[in-house]
C-alpha cells in the first residue's frame, strides 16, 4: 500500500477509528476472540503504511476533545439485541458531523446499517436512474398497508421484509393478500399489555377516537423476482470485488443464510460484463467499503440490499481471488491482503480519490 499522505507532500495526519463499549472497531469474520472485530495493532501498522496515524477513542469519550473541524472519523456499529447501542452510535456520530467531522461513511450510510426501510430509500434516491431497484413500499403501521391493500395496490407475489435482520431472517414471500396481511401482522406487531389496555379504555371512553397501532415496526414490501435460481454476495473494498454465488434451494426463494451450493472468486459464475455496473454503484455510493445483494435475471441486474458499514466478511476467508479492472477488462488477481489489510486499502483507495479530505 502506497503513502497517500506523504504522496501529497503532508505529515502523518490523524485518523480516529470509534470503538463500542467492549473496545472493539469493525466486524471481522475470523476475530479472536469471537465477535472481537479487528485486530487494532494490524490496523494502526496498516494505517502507519499509508502515511495516517490511528487514533482509537471510545464513543463515550469523543466530546472529551472539542475540536473535531476537518478531523477523519472512521466508526464502526452495532447489531446487539434492541439496537439500543446503535441508537448511541448514531447520536455520537450524528453530532460528529454537525461539528465539521469528516465522517468516513457519512451518516447516511450508519443510518442505513440494518435498517432496511431507510436503506431502500437511500439506494432510490441514490442509484436511480443507474439500476433497477425492486419496487419497493417502506411502511410504519400496518394500517398504511391496509390502505395500499384496499386500492389494489399489489400484484402477487410479494416478498415483504422486517426492517431488521440479516440472513433472510424476517423475510417472507406473499402470495396473495390473505398472506401478506398474515405476514405484516406478525413482523409489524409491537405487542405492550399495559398501553393497549388504556387504549382499550380510552376507545369505550371517547366516541370516535382511535387507537394506537399494535403493529408499529416498520417493514417493506418489494415486488418478486421470479425464477432466480441464485443470486451473490459482493463485497468491493477499492478496486478489489469479492464474489459470492448463492444457491437457491429448492421450493424457496431466498438466497441469504442459505449456505447452498456457494461458489466463490472465478467460480462464481457471475456475468462479468455485470461488474462495470456494480463499480457503477460502487462509486456513485461514494464509499470505501461496500457489501452488495445482487440478482439477474438474464436482463436486468437488481440490488437487493446494500451495506456499507459493519457487514459481514465470510467472503474474504472463502475466496483466495478477487476480480480488478485493469486495462480495458476485469482481471482475476490472488488475494494477498488480511481483512485489516483490505479494510485499509480500501480507505486508501477512497482517500486517493478525495485528496481534499487530508489537506482539512
Amino acid at each position: 500500500m502506497d503513502n497517500i499522505v506523504n504522496g501529497i507532500g503532508m505529515e502523518m495526519k490523524k485518523i480516529f477509528l470509534l470503538t463500542d463499549y467492549k473496545g472493539f472497531f469493525g466486524s471481522k469474520y475470523t476475530a479472536k476472540p469471537y465477535r472481537s472485530g479487528y485486530d487494532r495493532a494490524l490496523l494502526t501498522t496498516y494505517f502507519e503504511r499509508i502515511g495516517l496515524n490511528a487514533q482509537f477513542i471510545a464513543y463515550s469519550d469523543v466530546f472529551k476533545q472539542e475540536m473535531w473541524d476537518k478531523q477523519l472519523v472512521l466508526y464502526t456499529s452495532s447489531e446487539e439485541v434492541g439496537f439500543h447501542y446503535k441508537e448511541f452510535i448514531e447520536d455520537i456520530v450524528l453530532e460528529l458531523e454537525k461539528r465539521g467531522a469528516i465522517v468516513i461513511p457519512g451518516f447516511d450510510y450508519l443510518r442505513a446499517h440494518n435498517n432496511k426501510v431507510y436503506m431502500e430509500l437511500l439506494l432510490q434516491r441514490r442509484l436511480k436512474p443507474l439500476i433497477s431497484t425492486n419496487e419497493t413500499k417502506v411502511y410504519g403501521s400496518m394500517e398504511e398497508l391496509n390502505q395500499d391493500i384496499s386500492v389494489g395496490a399489489f400484484r402477487y407475489p410479494v416478498v415483504i421484509k422486517r426492517a431488521t435482520g440479516a440472513q433472510s431472517k424476517g423475510v417472507f414471500l406473499a402470495k396473495d393478500e390473505n398472506e401478506l396481511v398474515k405476514y405484516a401482522k406478525m413482523i409489524s406487531r409491537t405487542k405492550h399489555v399495559v398501553s393497549e389496555f388504556k387504549e382499550y379504555i380510552r376507545v369505550r371512553k371517547h366516541q370516535g377516537y382511535l387507537p394506537e397501532s399494535k403493529y408499529q415496526h416498520k417493514f417493506i414490501v418489494q415486488s418478486f423476482i421470479p425464477n432466480l435460481t441464485n443470486d451473490w454476495k459482493i463485497l468491493v473494498y477499492g478496486d478489489h470485488y469479492y464474489i459470492l454465488n448463492r444457491g437457491i434451494k429448492k421450493n424457496d426463494f431466498r438466497a441469504s443464510g442459505s449456505h447452498y451450493n456457494y461458489k466463490v472468486g472465478s467460480e462464481s459464475e457471475f456475468p462479468i460484463q455485470r461488474l462495470n455496473e456494480v463499480r457503477a454503484i460502487y462509486e456513485t455510493l461514494d464509499v470505501p467499503h461496500l457489501s452488495l445483494d445482487y440478482a439477474f435475471d438474464g436482463v436486468k441486474g437488481y440490488v437487493i440490499e446494500a451495506q456499507t458499514v459493519y457487514f459481514g466478511t465470510s467472503i474474504l476467508e472463502m475466496s483466495n481471488e478477487y476480480y480488478t479492472f485493469k486495462g480495458d477488462d476485469w482481471q482475476v488477481q490472488s488475494q494477498y491482503l488480511d481483512e485489516e489489510g483490505e479494510y485499509v486499502y480500501a480507505m486508501a483507495h477512497y482517500l486517493k480519490q478525495h485528496p481534499e479530505l487530508l489537506r482539512g
